[in-house]
């Protein structure tokens, strides 16, 4: 099985790789220190199984899962225990390794890995391409993505904050964060001009969300959004001040 690593650190790479290593039907054909990097390769590349760190910074391991349209076969590699329940609600995800990983525990994910039928057929050209046009619409309220095949419906008001993320956006709603392979100015268009406004060539924000101001940021739940100086003056504009 051709395979894939992905995690933040170093020595977990280093370490699953050595375990892989210890199995000759295994071949790790690459390794990545985040979910972007994976995600370019993957949109070119067909692999037969991935190790998933769940926590690294931007993309968490469930929010890379979602851009892909074929999800291989998933192994997550991780230090918490309590995702364990939300992880076997992705069919893709075969086994749940939590670290340290002995090599007893991880020669039984990868007979698990094995015994599975695979969950996609070998992806096409087209495929990938389609897989690179996830697609955005809206109607009046309601915001519509395109992820796995399906079309996910997000009621604007509950936006937060979408971000900029190189090829990608994080959606991120009072429930849940989506990641959709799209720009920023692709998606200002399909939004309301009277509730979000672009206040950083990285960032849109809900301005109804905002709670807090302070020089050139903003809060709006627990992240500090920052404001460029072009668009602060806009900014202030939208709001209703005293």
């Amino acid at each position: 099985m051709n395979c894939i690593i992905i995690d933040d650190e170093e020595t977990a790479r280093v370490i699953i790789q050595q375990l892989c290593s210890q199995v000759e039907e295994l071949s790790v054909i690459e390794e990545f220190p985040n979910a972007i990097q994976a995600i370019k390769f993957l949109n070119k590349e067909k692999v037969d199984l991935i190790f998933l760190d769940i926590h690294m910074p931007d993309f968490t391991g469930f929010d890379f899962i979602q851009t892909l349209k074929n999800p291989p076969k998933i192994i997550l590699t991780t230090s918490d225990k309590n995702f364990a329940l939300e992880a076997f609600e992705y069919e893709c995800i075969v086994d749940y390794l939590v670290k340290p990983i002995t090599l007893p525990r991880f020669l039984k994910a990868i007979q698990k890995a094995e015994s599975t039928p695979d969950i996609n057929p070998a992806s096409t050209t087209q495929d990938q391409s389609e897989n690179e046009t996830a697609g955005i619409s809206s109607g009046e309220n309601d915001l519509y993505i395109n992820i796995d095949r399906r079309l996910i419906k997000i009621d604007m008001s509950t936006i937060l904050v979408i971000e900029a993320k190189g090829d990608y956006i994080l959606i991120k709603t009072e429930k849940q964060n989506y990641t959709v392979h799209s720009t920023l100015k692709k998606i200002e268009e399909k939004l309301p001009n009277d509730l979000f406004l672009k206040v950083h060539r990285s960032y849109i924000i809900n301005i109804k969300k905002i709670i807090d101001i302070e020089d050139n940021s903003v809060l709006i739940e627990k992240d500090v959004i920052p404001v460029s100086r072009s668009n602060r003056s806009e900014l202030m504009k939208r709001l209703n001040l005293l």
